[in-house]
């Protein structure tokens, strides 16, 4: 088995791929609710077009790992983001399609667009598949860690290039040096851009990226995973594990796929601002988990980080939808009074996410055997990415049934069986 250190070469260029690809997807999270708003759809169909992605990802990733096994790391890396490309391209389309035969035709074409994206998404199972090559048992979590790097990173870019190029004077830059028949809009700029970016990633990986060398005793992601999760759940620490991630994963999903139709239906905010909130969110998630998580885990451990983790977010999370409503703050740049306190409130919950998400991981990765980590990760990629496609929908259907607050408030309540959760779990093996 290959060292990670003799293959940084491979690993960096890997690293860079999935950070292209990955800031093209995060470009789109401000534009993609608002997208569908464009089309007539309600919050609960907005929702359901963001959870389309990860179902798709959900159910391709396996598919996507076992072609891996059979034809190779490199050339279904290559067909993913060639499939991406393409979708993005289609749903920078979709909006001058409606308007030549109808927009509900538009509609439709931004789920089957979304649903192509997710499939090609399911790469990650390649990608994870083409590290566990190159590293041994010792080294593969770290590997994998490099590899979430790129996906923490590229979701704080991301935003913040669609904050930028959505501002009108940039559109009408961009009018004036667009050829005839490609529509400049604030959903099609990001959405050509995306394409892009996922085009120059294919390319990087048709030029640089070699064909790692495999051996049949490396386990891709994404094979098995069904007997695996099976397995998982009889033992019943990384069960509860497993279960807390799910539960913190489809929390998490429901603030995100909610806040941008909450911004809008309260502040009135469009793809602007609502891109400088979520890259200010990012900014401050990928603070703790690349520079104070370390510190802090060697201070209190991961069992305690993560309780508290959860409790910052029940204890603030609730806040979200009743922030937007304050109006005594001074308003900061774009942002509005509400959107000062949504920032405020938004703080500690990132914080208190991104202590979790890495304490999670952290104690995941104890419970197995250090011949189990790559498939161990493995399950809570299919538990998060379960738990993304779910979040979105219920969310949504509560935002239109419900009140546009009662997302927020069930996601907060759900940390409360986590704590508990949590807390047994750190006393069945032994850690204070």
């Amino acid at each position: 088995m290959s060292s990670l250190a003799a293959n940084r070469r491979a690993v960096a260029i890997l690293f860079l791929i999935v950070f292209i690809d990955l800031v093209g997807f995060g470009l789109l999270i401000p534009v993609i609710p608002l997208y569908a708003k464009f089309f007539g759809a309600n919050e609960f169909t907005g929702s359901l077009l963001i959870a389309t992605y990860s179902l798709l990802q959900f159910l391709a990733a396996p598919v996507l790992g076992r072609l891996s096994d059979e034809r190779g790391r490199r050339p279904i890396l290559i067909l993913s983001l060639a499939g991406a490309t393409v979708a993005w391209v289609l749903f920078g389309f979709a909006e001058g399609i409606a308007g030549a035969v109808g927009t509900a035709t538009g509609l439709w074409i931004l789920f089957i667009a979304r649903g192509i994206a997710g499939a090609m998404g399911g790469n990650i199972a390649a990608a994870n598949a083409y590290i566990a090559d190159i590293t041994g048992p010792d080294e593969r979590a770290k590997g994998l860690g490099i590899l979430g790097a790129a996906f923490g990173v590229g979701f704080v870019f991301g935003p913040a290039i669609a904050a930028v190029m959505t501002q009108p004077s940039v559109l009408q830059s961009i009018a004036l040096v667009t050829p005839p028949g490609i529509p400049v809009t604030v959903y099609s700029v990001p959405s050509f851009i995306a394409a892009g970016l996922s085009l120059t990633a294919l390319v990087l990986a048709v030029v640089a990226l070699p064909e790692p060398a495999r051996s049949d005793a490396v386990t891709p992601q994404g094979h098995g995973r069904v007997s695996r999760l099976r397995e998982a759940l009889q033992t019943p620490g990384l069960f509860a594990l497993i279960v807390a991630f799910f539960v913190v994963s489809f929390a998490f999903s429901s603030f995100e796929s909610q806040f941008i139709f909450l911004t809008n239906d309260r502040l009135g905010y469009g793809t602007v601002a609502n891109g400088v909130l979520l890259t200010y969110i990012g900014v401050l998630i990928v603070i703790v988990q690349g520079g104070l998580i370390g510190p802090l885990t060697r201070r209190f451990g991961e069992a305690n980080l993560a309780v508290t983790g959860v409790l910052i977010q029940l204890a603030t999370l609730w806040l979200v939808p009743f922030a937007v409503g304050v109006r005594s703050l001074p308003a900061v740049g774009i942002l509005d009074s509400g959107g000062v306190a949504l920032a405020l409130v938004a703080t500690p919950l990132a914080f208190g996410n991104g202590i979790t998400n890495v304490s999670l991981n952290a104690l995941v990765s104890r419970t197995a055997g250090a011949e189990e980590q790559g498939g161990v990760f493995g399950l809570t990629q299919s538990a998060g990415s379960l738990a993304r496609t779910v979040g979105p929908a219920i969310a949504g259907l509560l935002y239109v049934t419900a009140g546009y607050w009662s997302p927020f408030v069930v996601s907060a309540l759900l940390f409360a069986p986590v704590t508990i959760l949590l807390v047994r779990s750190a006393a069945l093996s032994g850690e204070d």
